[in-house]
């Protein structure tokens, strides 16, 4: 299914000023006479909401800055994925690096090419406690129950404060779905940090009910320890501070992931978030590479859209809008001017 959405058509004057820069740079056809000549930048439809909300961006600007028609098509990333490699997508706006083997043998075989880094310092995933656990809330009369808690390491001094309901005896980290990937990281983790012996990892039954044990907590005031990752709508919702991990071990870390009783420790890696396009549309279309290469946030405000999305149930285009109007300062460093012109125009 597609869900197409143009822009106003093209004129005649800037058509023709369009084909002069193209033929004036070698050739090379710029991305305003790809535009121009009335062939759509085709979209993989991203399944999850932060991918959903940075392709949204992409094409209010593609639409309004640079004159660009575009379309959407959904399906499973599997199936995006490979017809992007085929070119018939153009692009993946979230990719994250390194995950996903079809676009693995794609970059090998020269059919896509990844681009820009979308995420500031890229994913982030770990043991969160609440901010006000470390360092207090005085809006909110809550004092700092954990002033010395930075690290996994201080786990040990503050198991009476994350008791677990279920077993009083032990410490509780609110961690993962069974059968997730992380479920066998954190209890590895646990043995690796010589903390299983003080703490044993409680597994809710979904992502809904790890949020909501984690919002409860949150509006009571309460400690919790917990496992997350982002960018999510929860970590842009409320203020959390994740505890320090051992530096990135890659052997460790691969042990960790399989619950090997040899693991030892390791943070888990950051992935970097990059734009993937068809290379046959990244040679015809410079320009609009250049642009898909510079778009990046950071991660509270990516988490905020996406939290708007999740949480208060808007459009990710309504959401996209919402940021282009209260974000010029951003993102007019990943466009010309002169397009930033225009789409400051577009948004009056």
């Amino acid at each position: 299914m597609k869900i197409p959405r143009y822009a106003a058509p093209v004129s005649l004057s800037l058509l023709a000023a369009s084909l002069l820069v193209g033929f004036s740079q070698t050739g090379a056809q710029s991305a305003s006479s790809y535009c121009a000549s009335g062939k759509p930048v085709k979209f993989a439809q991203v399944s999850w909401e932060s991918g959903q909300f940075t392709t949204e961006v992409m094409r209010l600007i593609l639409e309004k800055g640079y004159g660009c028609k575009t379309d959407v098509t959904t399906g499973a990333t599997n199936i995006t994925e490979t017809a992007v490699a085929s070119g018939d997508l153009h692009v993946f706006a979230e990719e994250w690096e390194g995950a996903n083997e079809i676009t693995n043998k794609g970059l090998k075989d020269g059919k896509m090419v990844l681009v820009g880094k979308t995420l500031q310092g890229g994913t982030v995933e770990g043991w969160f406690v609440p901010q006000y656990v470390v360092s207090g809330d005085a809006a909110r009369g809550i004092k700092a129950s954990a002033p010395d808690l930075k690290a996994v390491a201080d786990l040990s001094k503050y198991k009476n404060l994350f008791l677990d309901d279920e077993n009083p005896n032990m410490g509780r980290l609110l961690g993962c779905v069974s059968g997730w990937v992380c479920d066998k990281t954190n209890t590895a983790k646990l043995r690796a940090y010589k903390l299983d012996s003080m703490y044993a990892q409680y597994r809710p039954g979904s992502q809904a009910a790890l949020d909501a044990s984690v919002t409860s907590a949150v509006k009571q005031g309460k400690p919790i320890l917990f496992y997350y990752w982002g960018p999510t709508a929860l970590l842009g919702k409320y203020d959390f501070y994740q505890l320090k991990e051992p530096a990135v071990n890659a052997k460790c870390y691969e042990l960790l992931k399989a619950d090997d009783p040899a693991a030892c420790p390791s943070a888990t890696p950051s992935v970097t978030l990059r734009v993937n396009l068809n290379s046959d549309f990244a040679k015809s279309a410079p320009e609009l590479k250049m642009f898909f290469g510079k778009l990046s946030m950071s991660l509270p405000m990516l988490s905020k859209y996406v939290g708007r999305i999740t949480d208060e149930k808007i459009a990710p285009d309504a959401a996209a809008a919402e940021f282009m109007k209260a974000n010029p300062g951003v993102w007019a460093k990943w466009v010309p001017s002169a397009v930033g012109k225009k789409i400051t125009a577009s948004l009056k």
